[in-house]
């Protein structure tokens, strides 16, 4: 607010997930008193060496109504709901293996091959590096046995869970070929990193299929269409990631109880059964909302394929603001009109009136 503004005493309370009823201008307001000739005091924001005047300025610095984003366990609107990936909780025993440590094993027992599956976190999908996890799930246990550093490495497991002071963890010692936590779909499932630079404009997100196994370093979304994934990858839901989202360091920190599970979407009919991206194929659109959904599934589809021009480059190339490629930038600003249009907002509106916007409708649902 105004750095010239008096100082308020106290602290306001907000209620969680709420809007505060009280009084409207409870922190950084305008200074109003009762005598006649007192100068009024119009809030202002800056944003770098810009001066926004603005009617009240929330708890989250923006010019817009007193609300308080909570934490939510399920999703506000009638969207597919967002999971943590995996847990492996093995010490890396069944989950970190680059691939000359799996192909050196499958070498020496070939029968070992299916054991193995790709493992992505944060790093490795943002960074296209590599790495692979033992995947023993539904595995016949004499095969288990016949492959001496597969069983190595489950014996080591069960040792570290027995000694963890942590009781839940001790219980998975007795399923030590096991993740810690497992949370894997049987479909394609959209991915988002839980934590990634600041610099970055959009959370690079993507299909993976279920092939692939994900540890707790990212968020999946296991009945995501391209509508769905669309609207996430949209210069509106960073707008409101970026208002509401906790920090690591400075980078954003992604979470599904606050950020995913309150944001307010388009009023369109999207519900619409799981569903994967395709090239050249309308049936993965998602049914419902006519006109809406479909053009923002094809330009998130639009999306993907700027990507897919670029195999050799990690998402880290793709999204870095000075190297990232026209045609992808073309595609997410066709995806961001798209999603703009869907809530009726402007095309060239700013990102601060974007995020008042979406508050005053997350007030109102």
């Amino acid at each position: 607010g105004d750095v010239n503004a008096p100082a308020l005493k106290g602290t306001p309370s907000y209620p969680r997930g709420g809007v505060s009823q009280g009084n409207p201008y409870p922190r950084g307001g305008i200074s109003q008193g009762n005598n006649k000739g007192e100068r009024q005091r119009q809030p202002v924001i800056y944003d770098g060496g810009v001066v926004i005047p603005a009617k009240h300025i929330n708890a989250y610095l923006i010019d817009g109504p007193d609300v308080f984003v909570g934490s939510r366990s399920k999703p506000l609107c009638d969207v597919p709901e967002m999971l943590f990936g995996n847990m492996p909780n093995d010490g890396g025993f069944l989950s970190n293996y680059n691939i000359e440590q799996k192909n050196d094993i499958i070498n020496q027992y070939p029968q070992s091959k299916p054991l193995f599956k790709r493992l992505i976190g944060s790093q490795e999908f943002i960074n296209k590096k590599d790495r692979w996890c033992l995947w023993l799930k539904d595995i016949n246990p004499n095969i288990i046995r016949s492959i001496p550093p597969v069983y190595d490495a489950v014996l080591k497991v069960r040792e570290l869970r027995e000694k963890s002071t942590r009781a839940g963890t001790r219980k998975a010692a007795d399923f030590p070929m096991l993740f810690g936590e497992i949370r894997h779909p049987n479909t394609d499932y959209v991915i988002i990193p839980r934590v990634s630079s600041e610099n970055r404009r959009y959370i690079p997100m993507g299909f993976l299929k279920p092939e692939i196994i994900v540890n707790d370093s990212v968020l999946i979304i296991p009945d995501a269409t391209l509508y769905h994934f669309g609207v996430l990858e949209s210069s509106v839901h960073m707008a409101w990631m970026r208002a509401v989202c906790g920090r690591l360091e400075m980078r954003y920190r992604y979470s599904k109880d606050v950020v995913y599970n309150n944001f307010p979407w388009p009023e369109v009919d999207c519900n619409a059964p799981a569903s994967s991206p395709s090239s050249g194929s309308s049936s993965h659109l998602a049914p419902g909302g006519g006109g809406i959904v479909e053009r923002i599934a094809l330009t998130a589809q639009g999306i993907l394929d700027a990507r897919a021009l670029y195999p050799d480059s990690s998402l880290a190339d793709l999204y870095d603001p000075v190297t990232m490629p026209s045609e992808l930038r073309k595609a997410h600003r066709e995806n961001d009109r798209a999603v703009m249009a869907a809530y009726g907002f402007a095309p060239d509106m700013a990102e601060p009136d974007i995020v008042a916007r979406l508050f005053d409708l997350y007030s109102r649902l």
